[in-house]
């Protein structure tokens, strides 16, 4: 159930609120780009910004759109155990299929309070739990060892590992012996994350390209790595692109470029500068996404 392509889905806006008509859309976009899975309210949905209200209509839409045709991983991690357990059995209420939970930030916790935080909401929600370690943002890195000791819970069933380092990508993957699917959080380094035993991706990218972005799994796990890396190289400049600020500023103006949704963020987020949105739109043109 967890391997291939999953979309960290952006939160469309227009004119302060919740665009749902937009959000559909998008999510349709996904559906017919053959996307394994979608993954709403992720950093890339802006999150932090949205309301109660919002929250259960973000995932609920997702849910309704999907209609059993792919997974809904539904982000409820957040930096205090008690609120991310409140979430998390919210979202298995709404009907998600499984809880994308990052590291907890800012609080820095050490290695074995990372473990007992994710140990306190299994045993709290049985809901499949993807772990979601990214140290750029948060502030910690959870260790090989503490995801191959978290492996070992049956509500564990992945990782979104957007660490950085292939040394560590495969000091996981070679301790968790397979109990966990690995994901990569990276989609420049998605591609050769396939090659090191990778499951999948949770993407931003597939926001704007979905067929190029789970193509590049299919071919890698049909072992096409010629198809794959001629994919991979095809679709880089985007990805670089799309990270030249902070996610999801710059896959905001793209999509909005391509008529999916407004260039609208929430505050502490402002759009892409001017040249650097040319320099985006210049990419869709030759990737013929215009």
């Amino acid at each position: 159930m967890f391997e291939g392509t999953y979309t960290a889905l952006i939160t469309p806006f227009r004119d302060g609120a919740l665009d749902e008509e937009a959000f559909r859309r998008l999510i349709q976009r996904q559906l017919d780009g053959g996307v394994e899975g979608l993954v709403p309210c992720g950093t890339t949905g802006e999150t932090p910004t949205l309301t109660d209200d919002e929250y259960v209509r973000v995932v609920s839409i997702a849910i309704e759109e999907a209609a059993g045709r792919v997974p809904v991983i539904a982000g409820t991690g957040s930096n205090n155990t008690k609120k991310t357990i409140e979430t998390t059995k919210l979202a298995k209420e709404l009907g998600a299929d499984a809880a994308l939970i990052v590291t907890p930030y800012y609080n820095k916790p050490p290695q074995h309070a990372l473990v007992t935080h994710y140990q306190a909401i299994c045993a709290e929600v049985s809901i499949p739990v993807v772990l979601y370690n990214v140290p750029g943002r948060t502030g910690s890195n959870l260790s090989p060892e503490s995801a191959a000791e978290l492996s070992k819970l049956d509500e564990i069933v992945a990782l979104k590992d957007a660490a950085g380092s292939m040394e560590q990508t495969m000091r996981t993957i070679e301790l968790c012996e397979g109990r966990l699917n690995v994901l990569s959080g990276d989609d420049a380094l998605a591609f050769p994350m396939y090659a090191l035993g990778a499951k999948g991706v949770i993407s931003v990218s597939s926001n704007v390209d979905p067929a190029r972005m789970s193509s590049i799994y299919r071919a890698a796990k049909a072992g096409d790595f010629a198809t794959a890396r001629r994919l991979h190289y095809e679709l880089l400049p985007l990805i670089r692109d799309l990270f030249c600020e902070a996610n999801p500023i710059p896959s905001k103006a793209a999509l909005s470029y391509l008529g999916y949704c407004a260039n609208e963020l929430r505050g502490p987020l402002v759009p892409l500068s001017a040249h650097l949105e040319e320099r985006i739109r210049g990419v869709l043109r030759a990737l013929e996404l215009s």
